[in-house]
């Protein structure tokens, strides 16, 4: 089994605003409720109840991919993911054309938090108003909310396989 490179930037930074963290939190906060209701006090769940087993480990699977924005810049690719609901998405180095820090209004410029996609492009937000920008060599662009927008664009363009980014 081949094991990952260790990354050369790694942020995970969870959803700052109440609404979401709370909307998010619904479905393992549930599982925690059914959990308690089921396996500790021994009243099974509906006609055809879920085995203890499954209960306990759904619970757990839940609480484990409660919804996060992870960056990393790894050798070769910057990788961006929404754990929890959506797969990471991977981004050559040779495909970006530059990496800049930005300031946005998540609100009003993409819509709100989350993924969001938009004529100008794809934006990973989990809250904040500082990212990084880069522009891809088809022309696309994508925004990656961060906490630490220098440190990020400083690993792209310093790992960079086709050159320095401007």
């Amino acid at each position: 089994m081949s094991r990952r490179a260790q990354p050369l930037f790694h942020e995970e930074q969870s959803f700052r605003l109440k609404r979401p963290r709370i909307l998010l939190a619904i479905p393992p906060g549930s599982m925690l409720v059914l959990l308690i209701w089921q396996v500790m006090l021994g009243h099974p769940w509906g006609k055809q109840p879920m085995s203890n087993a499954s209960v306990v480990g759904w619970t757990i699977f839940l609480w484990l991919v409660y919804l996060r924005l992870v960056t990393e810049v790894r050798a070769g690719e910057v990788s961006v993911a929404m754990r929890g609901f959506w797969r990471e998405r991977r981004v050559p180095l040779s495909e970006i054309s530059a990496a800049e820090a930005a300031t946005y209004d998540a609100a009003r410029d993409w819509g709100g938090y989350g993924i969001r996609t938009t004529g100008r492009g794809r934006a990973y937000i989990a809250g904040g108003n500082r990212g990084v920008r880069l522009k891809l060599a088809n022309g696309s662009m994508i925004l990656i909310g961060s906490e630490h927008p220098e440190e990020l664009v400083s690993a792209v363009n310093r790992h960079v396989s086709t050159g320095s980014l401007a």
